[in-house]
């Protein structure tokens, strides 16, 4: 039974890294499908890594900003709802926040709400503390600089968002 579960985990995680790979090639439309379709096998039921993982994702599959914002708080969601002494990968989803932090800044800049941006981007400058010096860490800060020069020239929804 352990092992069923181990598979089936692994199969989640497989499927959303090959939907992933989909919508970094470009194909958005069908990422979507396959995230969509995932989420309904998974959804607010299962494991808060794989929700996290899975609806951040799907955020950028979203055409509408309001429906980014709604996949991104389901990804943050999954985070903070976790129990941390549950056994579950809670350290590997919380090393999605200073991301979701960025990405919720980002939305709420795109749906002109700049207090909630700033409120989400101050925590994710908060969280990119815990991160490493090099790669994946600088990738982080370097989109939370882009963003706050983007808050701060009142610009939002004309410029590149800082994911």
């Amino acid at each position: 039974m352990a092992e069923q579960r181990q598979t089936s985990a692994e199969t989640v995680l497989t499927r959303i890294g090959q939907a992933a790979m989909l919508l970094h090639g470009g194909d958005r439309e069908e990422a979507r499908n396959r995230f969509g379709e995932l989420w309904a096998e998974i959804g607010e039921s299962g494991k808060a890594f794989d929700r996290c993982t899975l609806a951040h994702y799907m955020a950028d599959t979203q055409d509408d900003p309001g429906d980014e914002l709604a996949w991104d708080l389901r990804a943050l969601t999954a985070v903070e709802g976790q129990d941390t002494g549950a056994g579950e990968c809670s350290s590997a989803a919380r090393a999605f926040l200073p991301s979701l932090h960025l990405n919720l800044a980002a939305d709420y800049l795109e749906l002109q709400r700049p207090e909630a941006a700033r409120l989400h981007l101050d925590r994710a400058r908060d969280a990119a503390d815990a991160l490493g010096a090099a790669g994946y860490g600088n990738g982080i800060r370097t989109g939370i600089d882009r963003l706050e020069r983007w808050l701060a020239s009142g610009a939002w929804g004309s410029a590149e968002r800082g994911e």
